[in-house]
């Protein structure tokens, strides 16, 4: 497969796994005014394609992203590439360390706890849900945006003639 288009399929994977967090960015500030039985019933139900969705588009990003810094690793993209390849697992690293134990605490109390104690459970760990989402974010927003500057670092600023800029002007030289 050619560069270019490894580089088409790493943005675009890239682009779809960045929507994930920037949704959740934006529902913050909303959600924080939920009371925690809206919350708990939004947040049980509404995320439910998030993870079989978004979960394997942001891992395919990620090995698209590492694929692609090998492929460059003799341009002058490469170092771009691999620190979007960084981001892009950091991104992923801080959701496991932050968001996960979360999930796996709120699934755990669901399935065996009481109403009362599942109410207790979402209260207590709603902001490190919330703000480790936030967190991922942002480390998947400076990957995607250092794939995309790896892109643009290696398009000449300016066509080099009439003719490579692909408008053809009559009786211009």
């Amino acid at each position: 497969m050619s560069l270019r288009m490894w580089r088409f399929i790493t943005l675009l994977l890239a682009a779809l796994g960045l929507t994930l967090g920037a949704a959740h960015a934006l529902e913050l500030l909303p959600k924080r005014h939920y009371d925690t039985q809206l919350y708990m019933d939004v947040t049980r139900t509404l995320y439910r394609y998030y993870g079989l969705v978004g979960g394997p588009v942001q891992v395919l990003a990620l090995v698209a992203a590492a694929w692609l810094s090998f492929r460059l690793r003799h341009h002058s993209a490469f170092r771009l590439t691999l620190l979007a390849a960084l981001c892009l697992s950091l991104s992923l690293g801080l959701w496991a360390g932050l968001v996960q134990p979360v999930n796996a605490a709120w699934a755990k109390v669901l399935a065996g706890g009481t109403e009362a104690e599942a109410l207790d459970a979402y209260a207590r760990l709603r902001d490190r849900w919330e703000y480790g989402h936030v967190a991922a974010f942002l480390a998947w927003l400076a990957g995607t945006s250092l794939l995309l500057l790896s892109v643009v670092s290696e398009t000449p600023s300016e066509p080099s003639s009439v003719h490579d800029s692909g408008v053809h002007r009559r009786g211009m030289p």
